[in-house]
């Protein structure tokens, strides 16, 4: 029997105002960083009410950046939860520094303080909160935290776009937040990410630091470069993909905030089940649907049969064999990680959809 596919999540380019954006490109004839860019950046850090923005080629990137341009590097280390997606301890890394892997909240899979307090050491420069499926982490004890230890903060927002946290929007209350505009993100120009920040010091840092040391944008000839930088300019192209979708931002986390509330009312009853909490009174906006499953490989097995894609949690970045740590010092992420399972979540899904997931999602436990 062949059965509607329901995806996990689904990107949706190609509206009219993109096209418009990107005939505006062809016509201008420059695909590099341009006036789109800035046009792009602007209005994110007008949307968020911060200062500054600097996009860039990733969301990874963004982080580098951001922790580079704070004097992150060689001999340093950066504490990062071990439930992440790999790129955030790999954008440690890319400075030279050190990322040191701490244990995560069960309640949220977010980090653990109590965890980061214990790793502390003389070296410690940084730490990177990362919000998980758009809910905050403890970002009023970590700023305290920070403070006591003189730690810079760069948040990893990457899942958190336009999502709050007690009413302020994340990626904004640290030193620096870090977004992404890959695939399976609410704005997507195919990859690129973005550097928010209210420091007038970091944002002249950001812009050479991305652009082969370069203070303002230059010819490729007789520019001053007066720092050492790199190739991290975003393009025109994609500021078109993401000026474009912008407009559609509103509707579309209506939608991500609707699949969130049919699945948490039709499925908090199940017995081994638990779809995790997101205050959306206080703003947030869950990026994906997620929820700790017992039986989760044989349930996302299950709905695979019938033609609805889920997406499995990471693997805790102790168990990757680029950043390999025994399970000992990490016990929560061992545990709650292979349980953790996103429901498709897409902005492109209708009641029915979540209905019929929500349906097969009752039969399996019935069953089983």
């Amino acid at each position: 029997m062949n059965y509607k596919r329901i995806p996990w999540w689904e990107p949706q380019i190609g509206s009219a105002s993109e096209r418009e954006y990107i005939e505006k490109v062809f016509t201008d004839n420059y695909a590099n960083e341009g006036k789109l860019t800035t046009q792009f950046e602007e209005k994110i850090a007008k949307a968020l009410g911060i200062k500054h923005a600097v996009a860039t080629t990733s969301g990874t990137n963004a982080i580098f950046l951001a922790l580079k341009a704070m004097g992150v590097g060689h001999g340093d280390e950066v504490i990062v939860p071990d439930a992440t997606f790999i790129a955030t301890a790999n954008a440690v890394t890319l400075t030279g520094a050190t990322p040191i892997l701490v244990d995560i909240d069960p309640k949220d899979l977010n980090i653990n303080i109590a965890a980061a307090k214990t790793a502390i050491t003389k070296k410690t420069k940084a730490i990177v909160p990362v919000h998980v499926t758009g809910r905050g982490a403890d970002m009023e004890s970590i700023l305290i935290f920070a403070r006591e230890h003189n730690l810079i903060i760069v948040e990893d927002a990457a899942e958190a776009f336009f999502s709050k946290h007690k009413g302020k929007y994340l990626g904004t209350w640290g030193d620096a937040g870090c977004f992404s505009f890959s695939a399976a993100k609410t704005i997507t120009t195919g990859q690129g990410g973005m550097i928010v920040t209210n420091n007038i010091e970091l944002y002249e840092k950001l812009k050479p630091l991305k652009d082969q040391g370069r203070p303002i944008r230059g010819t490729g000839g007789d520019d001053a470069h007066n720092t050492i930088g790199f190739n991290f300019k975003y393009t025109d192209l994609q500021a078109a993909l993401g000026l474009g979708q912008f407009k559609l931002v509103g509707k579309r986390t209506t939608r991500m905030k609707r699949n969130y509330v049919m699945y948490r009312e039709s499925l908090k009853n199940i017995p081994g089940f638990k779809i995790f909490d997101i205050d959306l009174k206080q703003g947030g906006v869950p990026q994906w649907v997620d929820a700790l499953v017992d039986r989760r490989d044989e349930l996302d097995k299950y709905l695979n049969s019938f033609n609805i894609d889920c997406r499995r949690y990471w693997k805790p970045i102790h168990q990757q064999k680029a950043y390999p740590m025994s399970d000992e010092t990490f016990p929560n992420s061992t545990k709650y990680l292979p349980k953790a399972l996103w429901l498709p979540s897409a902005f492109t899904l209708t009641d029915e959809d979540v209905n019929t997931v929500i349906g097969y999602i009752k039969d399996f436990y019935k069953k089983k």
